[in-house]
């Protein structure tokens, strides 16, 4: 079990700088999903399957449509500016 422990956080760690560290705004949002996704197995892995099963919502599902909504949201304001101009 502390082998899996030990894997899971590290596997973390490494999403979690491969997040940080992504310039592509899109790429981004991908990798906080996945960044989400092996949040919710380290919960599950370290027996708190309430927190995980929230995690899978709102870390995995929520918050990178959000951002990804945004996105779109900010790339339509800039073609509309540029017609206007």
């Amino acid at each position: 079990m502390v082998v899996m422990q030990v894997t899971i956080l590290i596997f973390v760690a490494i999403a979690g700088g491969a997040v940080v560290f992504t310039r592509n705004p899109l790429n981004q949002v991908m990798g906080l999903s996945f960044f989400g996704l092996l949040l919710a197995i380290m919960f599950f892995i370290f027996q708190a399957p309430d927190v995980a099963f929230s995690q899978i919502v709102v870390g995995a599902v929520v918050i990178p449509l959000m951002v990804l909504l945004t996105l779109i949201k900010l790339k339509t304001k800039e073609q509309s500016k540029k017609n206007d101009a």
